[in-house]
């Protein structure tokens, strides 16, 4: 774990992210990514070596390109770790805006049985890893500690937050996943999927983006050649460890430890997918 300045106290830990605060910067937050690595709600053993600073470094890059305003903070703690961000408190809203441009993951298999996800529609003959008529919206909200995060409709977002913040996120996360879409292409990577969080400013009320951004853990980002060739589960994110898990576990007890080639072969493909789109 990376290590932070002092005065500043943990006051949650994740199973990949732990969160700060210091008196002497109130109204801050200073958010570390670890090298930890979770599949199938466990975190595994090992973690993956300078995964958090990879991720942060991906994060802060995105936040750099995107014409949105976020949470990070510019003024306050000095000398943070390369895993770390300062970043503003929030109002967080209860919903993982997840956006989709092509059919893969959870979202295939609800269509199988539903020809739609999370109450859209979409057409019938599709397969999995297909790209999608348009990138569509598909919220989640966000369940307690300890619980699963569920699939919701539009409709039940508007429950949760109102119509009009239910549309500011809808219509942001569109618009960020469309910005963020052809950046990737331009460097030969395809954002198959990826999932927003916001807040509100608690000063003035914007909507904020906030957490991680963009990230091959918040995000599906696959090579464009290889997909070309029929290849869609080359990956840039931890998919190599959820396929030598289920293969090797029987997602009963503790999972077992990650060998070695698996865990040096996640962190390649990390430290690729930043290479390629930052040019870093």
């Amino acid at each position: 774990m990376s290590t932070v300045p002092a005065g500043w106290e943990l006051f949650y830990s994740g199973k990949v992210r732990d969160l700060y605060r210091s008196a002497e910067h109130e109204g801050r937050v200073l958010m570390v990514a670890s090298d930890r690595v979770s599949a199938f709600d466990h975190v595994l053993e090992p973690g993956i070596p300078g995964k958090g600073a990879l991720l942060t470094s991906l994060s802060l890059w995105w936040f750099d390109q995107l014409e949105v305003p976020n949470h990070l903070a510019q003024d306050g703690a000095t000398d943070l770790p390369a895993s770390a961000m300062l970043v503003k408190t929030l109002e967080m809203y209860p919903v993982e805006c997840v956006v989709r441009g092509y059919l893969s993951g959870s979202g295939w298999l609800e269509y199988q049985q539903s020809q739609s996800v999370c109450g859209v529609p979409l057409p019938a003959g599709l397969s999995d890893g297909d790209r999608l008529p348009e990138p569509i919206y598909t919220p989640a909200w966000k369940a307690p500690l300890g619980e699963h995060d569920e699939n919701i409709t539009f409709e039940r977002t508007v429950e949760l937050v109102g119509a009009e913040a239910a549309a500011a996120l809808r219509d942001t996360s569109l618009a960020i996943f469309t910005a963020a879409s052809a950046i990737a292409e331009k460097r030969g990577i395809i954002l198959a999927d990826t999932k927003f969080e916001f807040g509100a400013d608690p000063m003035t009320g914007e909507l904020t983006l906030a957490d991680e951004v963009l990230t091959s853990d918040s995000s599906r980002y696959w090579d464009a050649a290889l997909y070309e060739t029929g290849d869609r589960t080359a990956s840039f994110d931890k998919q190599i460890v959820r396929n030598w898990l289920s293969a090797n576990w029987d997602k009963t007890g503790t999972p077992p430890e990650l060998p070695a080639e698996i865990v040096e072969r996640t962190a390649a493909r990390y430290r690729e997918l930043i290479e390629r789109l930052t040019g870093a």
